[in-house]
């Protein structure tokens, strides 16, 4: 896998990074060290694990990369049902939010399970 730019899960993640930019900004400046930092550090990591994995040799190294993807995104899942529970977040944005997240999740293990039958060479 040679350019991650032109996976549709790394460009759907890189639009949810962007949106849990957007929505830490409404966050009380008491959890700039706190939750919005945990949530866009997550969001960077699920970008970057998938990138990451793009640029190793191997189908098995990417899906290696891909799985660690995917513990970000439920990393993100997780902040994000804390910062709906403390009022930091709206519920129709958190619902949007927390439905993309779920859609990339879908989509790396599908792709994980796509590279896991790709025949060996």
């Amino acid at each position: 896998m040679a350019n991650f730019k032109k996976l549709a899960v790394w460009r759907q993640a890189v639009a949810l990074g962007d949106s849990i930019y957007h929505a830490t900004r409404a966050f009380p400046d008491t959890e700039k060290y706190g939750l919005t930092a945990q949530l866009r550090r997550a969001a960077v990591s699920l970008t970057s694990n998938i990138a990451e994995g793009c640029g190793r040799g191997t189908d098995r190294e990417l899906a290696q990369f891909l799985r660690i993807a995917r513990g970000s995104v439920n990393e993100i899942e997780s902040q994000l049902y804390f910062a709906r529970r403390q009022g930091f977040i709206e519920a129709e944005e958190w619902s949007l939010l927390d439905a993309e997240a779920q859609r990339i999740s879908g989509m790396l293990k599908s792709l994980i399970v796509a590279l896991s039958q790709t025949p060996k060479q």
